[in-house]
């Protein structure tokens, strides 16, 4: 894999159930994209013409094996779909729900946690393209009710890319699984979890790092109401959901259930058993990290996006795979790895764009290669949430970008 080791990629995991805004779909983003990441720049060309070098032929055993062992880590189940010109694979490991033994099918749905965040940075790209959202202008001019926190001025897109430099929010600590669960009907409103953050301090000016974090897209999802008039959500099913036939993808809001068919998650707790964590309410995430979805709505999804024109104009679509200049990097001084909305990754020198997501109990990504030769697309459901959920996406990482002489 290029850029750092295993080790060097987890560290921004924790074994530990540290504060509800710090989890809420960050530990896989941060861990894995950006740890594999690696500096790389492209021209906006149309996926028919752009190539991508050294794309392996997909190899089934290496995909069903990638997703097969649920020891190692701890998982109750996994599904992976591979697609793209370059060729086409599905399959299932483990079981939707542990009570009935039922398998995962096709159109089960899951919780996609911070994958959420591309359907918002595409609906801000689209109203900036109309001329509603100005990506130079402060947000505070969309939301007067940050000013009164004091920050300096905030670009949109610096919203979209994690360069906002906006503090750690302070909310309450979830230290145990046993203490995740007892608050998982919790209601939390955007206005609340703005209250979160203090006032006046900010980790760095705006624009001079990236810090990947949640709490833009809370801010960003507000900025979209307030310029549609809308619920975020309903302004993403009007521009999104319903032009693509994504039928399977949708916002829940205050509801904790998933209708329909689904996949369920779990939780181990202290002593080790499982709890079933799918019903779980997701104000908590809101635009950061809410979504439920399917790997074939998400395949559809990244397709779609991809190609100028059908979500996008080119330029506002190019500014996805943009990430800011050499002179910024991440806090951890590694190089910049998000552009607005997607996050570059480098593994065995296939660079491809897009978003994990990770909720109790679920973890996904939706990623492609610029070209559309090979998109990808998986959910699989941890038990514990920590570091050991790098095992099974560095497998997946492998076994959809190395060629087979190689693994």
């Amino acid at each position: 894999m290029a850029g750092r080791t295993l080790a060097g990629i987890m560290i921004n995991m924790t074994s530990t159930f540290p504060s509800r805004r710090a989890l809420v779909g960050a530990a896989l983003t941060a861990a894995l994209f950006a740890g594999a990441a690696a500096p790389a720049s492209f021209a906006a060309t149309a996926p028919p013409t752009t190539r991508t070098s050294s794309l392996p032929p997909l190899d089934p055993a290496a995909l069903r094996a990638a997703i097969s062992d649920l020891d190692h880590p701890q998982a109750t189940g996994a599904q992976l779909r591979v697609g793209g010109s370059a060729g086409h694979w599905y399959g299932t490991a483990g079981v939707a729900d542990r009570r009935t033994g039922a398998p995962i099918r096709q159109d089960d749905a899951f919780r996609a946690g911070s994958i959420t965040k591309v359907f918002v940075a595409t609906v801000v790209l689209q109203l900036s393209a109309e001329g509603r959202v100005d990506l130079d202008g402060p947000v505070q001019d969309y939301l007067p009710e940050l000013r009164a926190k004091g920050y300096a001025p905030i670009k949109v897109s610096q919203l979209l890319d994690h360069t906002s430099g906006l503090p750690s929010e302070n909310g309450p600590e979830k230290n145990t699984p046993e203490q995740i669960l007892q608050h998982r009907y919790d209601r939390w409103t955007p206005r609340t979890i703005l209250a979160t953050l203090p006032d006046r301090t900010m980790k760095f000016t705006p624009g001079t790092k990236q810090e990947y974090r949640g709490i833009n897209y809370v801010l960003a999802s507000m900025l979209i109401e307030k310029v549609t008039g809308k619920p975020y959500g309903k302004a993403i099913g009007e521009r999104v959901l319903r032009p693509l036939g994504l039928r399977h993808t949708s916002f829940p809001g205050d509801d904790p259930r998933i209708h329909g068919p689904h996949v369920h998650g779990y939780q181990a707790m202290s002593d080790g058993t499982l709890k079933d964590a799918t019903e779980y309410n997701q104000s908590e995430a809101w635009g950061e990290g809410e979504l439920i979805s399917t790997t074939g709505d998400l395949e559809r999804f990244v397709t779609a996006l991809f190609t100028p024109g059908r979500l996008l104009p080119k330029a506002a679509l190019e500014k996805m795979f943009t990430t800011p200049g050499d002179d910024v990097r991440m806090t951890n001084g590694s190089p910049a790895s998000y552009g607005m909305g997607l996050q570059k990754v480098t593994v065995n020198g296939v660079t491809m764009w897009g978003k994990t997501g990770e909720r109790y109990g679920y973890n996904s990504a939706v990623t492609a290669t610029k070209d559309l030769r090979r998109t990808v697309a998986y959910s699989w459901n941890p038990t514990h949430r920590d570091d050991s959920q790098g095992r099974m996406v560095l497998r997946i990482a492998n076994a959809v970008t190395k060629p087979a002489a190689h693994r």
